[in-house]
């Protein structure tokens, strides 16, 4: 698989972002998280003035093969009807790119569907959605190479353009069954607390999905228990290809020294396997929220991310990174253009 090259933002001018924080005009810590996010945007971009630039937002669709074992309420042709549905400007990852100026730039990694008459879908489409993991891999070795090396070439576009700042969204019925199983191999967390309603699943359709999908786990280690098994091949064997070109997508823009601003369950799965590859990588991410879904919580604890949102979000697309933007936006204004204690002439009383 492609290998990234992702540092550790340094650390020298860490100090130097604390005391110009410190001595803005307000009781010392006063500004919270906001004061954590300036430090964390300021290291990722090593400068003590930092900006955000022509942020964009990437929508990555797909379909699942493990969407034929009924895990999800919501049939498959939902994936592209909503991407459809995109293009007109009518959806709620619509709305708030329109709200916060991000550039909307949607791609069709998998759709079971010919969007080829909507020319503003990007056609990266690698098959009709993946395999049924309940049988097989998701997909091949070449597949999952081809998923993260666009990811990698449409956030190279954006950083041509500019762009310092990425949010990456996800349209795929029934991907939060991969998110979860990812969440339990990748987090050794027992399945029953990673598996959640998903679109909106009955209690029993919760069971339903819980079975099948530890019957898919139970089937992946009988054919791999006379060898370890990577991380790679836990992302390969249930990814989707939305959601494998979103960790080709987050891994090259923390390499570009981007930020990554993340969504919901499904891309924080994304954040949690691109962050076993690259542990670096979450030096790079902003989390916007804390879903509904049954284990975010967990996965977030995972990687001692603090979302800067809970509002009982479980849309998807993006939209609850997006919802964060603002606060983002104010940690910059903050450090940029408060003023200090000497300029404004009051007295430091700390």
């Amino acid at each position: 698989m492609r290998k990234f090259v992702i540092p550790k933002p340094s650390q020298i001018i860490k100090e130097a972002l604390i005391h110009k924080i410190d001595n803005l005009n307000k009781p010392k810590h006063s500004l919270g998280r906001l004061e954590d996010l300036a430090i964390q945007i300021g290291l990722v971009q090593q400068t003590l003035s930092p900006s955000l630039k022509n942020p964009c937002h990437i929508l990555f669709g797909g379909d699942h093969g493990i969407e034929k074992e009924k895990v999800s309420v919501s049939p498959r042709e939902i994936t592209w009807q909503q991407m459809i549905n995109f293009t007109k400007g009518g959806g709620g990852v619509n709305m708030f790119c329109r709200q916060h100026g991000f550039k909307f730039i949607e791609v069709d990694m998998g759709v079971d569907y010919d969007l080829s008459d909507y020319p503003s879908i990007l056609n990266c489409k690698i098959a009709n959605g993946t395999r049924n993991f309940l049988h097989e891999a998701a997909m091949t070795e070449e597949e999952m190479e081809r998923a993260i090396n666009i990811g990698c070439e449409l956030v190279d576009g954006c950083f041509k353009e500019g762009c310092n700042i990425i949010c990456i969204g996800e349209m795929g019925i029934a991907n939060t069954s991969p998110s979860s199983i990812w969440l339990s191999l990748l987090g050794h967390l027992e399945l029953e607390l990673c598996v959640g309603a998903g679109a909106g699943l009955d209690d029993s359709g919760i069971q339903h999905k819980l079975r099948v999908l530890q019957s898919a786990i139970d089937n992946f280690k009988a054919r791999h228990q006379e060898t370890s098994v990577s991380t790679e091949e836990i992302i390969r064997w249930f990814g989707g290809f939305e959601m494998v070109a979103a960790i080709g997508a987050m891994c090259r823009a923390a390499e570009r020294h981007m930020l990554v601003l993340v969504d919901g369950f499904i891309m924080s799965a994304c954040m949690l396997a691109a962050s076993k590859l690259y542990p670096n990588v979450i030096d790079y991410a902003i989390f916007g929220h804390v879903g509904d879904e049954l284990g975010h919580r967990k996965m977030l604890d995972l990687m001692d991310a603090k979302p800067l949102l809970s509002l009982g979000l479980r849309l998807g697309e993006g939209t609850g990174a997006l919802c964060a933007y603002p606060i983002i936006e104010s940690a910059v204004h903050m450090i940029n253009e408060m003023n200090n204690f000497n300029s404004a002439k009051i007295t430091k009383y700390f």
